[in-house]
């Protein structure tokens, strides 16, 4: 059986920048959250690499897309540095099928709001308060293995309203000490590739290690993976017509190839 070819991108700023909010990311996540993410993830069926935005080509060569199944997207302070090719190049491999599974402050990447389409804003509050993260579709593979709810003890709050498409399904929803509600795990469809987002995964604190957190992140990359042969993103140069036309073409006389070339 063939391993699910998994590659974790992070934009590895927080954790190498200096002062005492940074040495309390490092106390948590010592190689960035992207290696620790590798670390708690590994199982024999999944083929990790983790990558982040200051390695060559930001980290995600065309070689590295084509050759991943799902793709783990960590981002907070950086979106603006990730250069709008590379953004052209990944919407590509998921509209082929390639799953993308984008965590917490992932929600204002460029490739987030590339493939939903809106500005996939909300509120938030960070005052180290507790959530509590309900299963909202019991049956769905991203939930299974997990409690009907679990808590994580303290977080950064997200809250709706969540500016996300209507078509959003909603596989967790959480509940926050101060009062908030958030959808909390959402997936969606675009083109032949599946996309997931999960909120919890601010980085002051350690909610990466969490059991439960792993558990749905691990569950999602293997449910976004496609088994199937990449799908075809573009049109074909010209179709033919599979029953006989006998309309006659007014522009017969006329070369319109000029209009079909591309730009």
């Amino acid at each position: 059986m063939s391993k699910v070819k998994v590659t974790i991108w992070n934009e590895n700023i927080h954790e190498r920048q200096e002062g005492p909010t940074a040495e309390i990311i490092r106390s948590h996540y010592p190689d960035g959250i992207h290696n620790a993410l590798r670390e708690e993830l590994a199982a024999d069926d999944l083929e990790i690499r983790a990558v982040s935005l200051d390695m060559p080509e930001q980290g995600l060569p065309q070689a590295l897309l084509d050759d991943t199944d799902t793709l783990v997207w960590w981002g907070h302070c950086g979106h603006a540095k990730v250069e709008d090719s590379l953004v052209d190049r990944i919407q590509k491999r998921i509209l082929e099928g390639m799953g993308l599974v984008v965590l917490h402050s992932g929600h204002y990447s460029k490739i987030f709001r590339r493939m939903l389409g809106t500005h996939c804003s909300l509120r938030w509050r960070e005052v180290g308060e507790k959530e509590r993260v309900w299963k909202v579709d019991m049956q769905h593979p991203i939930a299974q293995g997990l409690p009907d709810s679990f808590v994580i003890p303290h977080t950064e709050m997200y809250g709706e309203p969540f500016g996300i498409p209507p078509e959003a399904h909603v596989v967790f929803m959480s509940w926050y000490e101060g009062g908030n509600v958030f959808r909390s795990g959402v997936t969606f469809q675009r083109g032949a590739g599946k996309i997931f987002y999960f909120s919890p995964g601010h980085e002051t604190f350690p909610i990466y290690r969490q059991p439960e957190v792993v558990r749905v992140i691990g569950n999602a990359v293997r449910w976004a993976a496609q088994s199937l042969p990449a799908a075809q993103t573009v049109c074909w140069d010209k179709d033919p017509a599979p029953e006989t036309v006998y309309s006659e073409n007014p522009m017969a006389k006329v070369d319109t190839s000029a209009l079909h070339k591309k730009a």
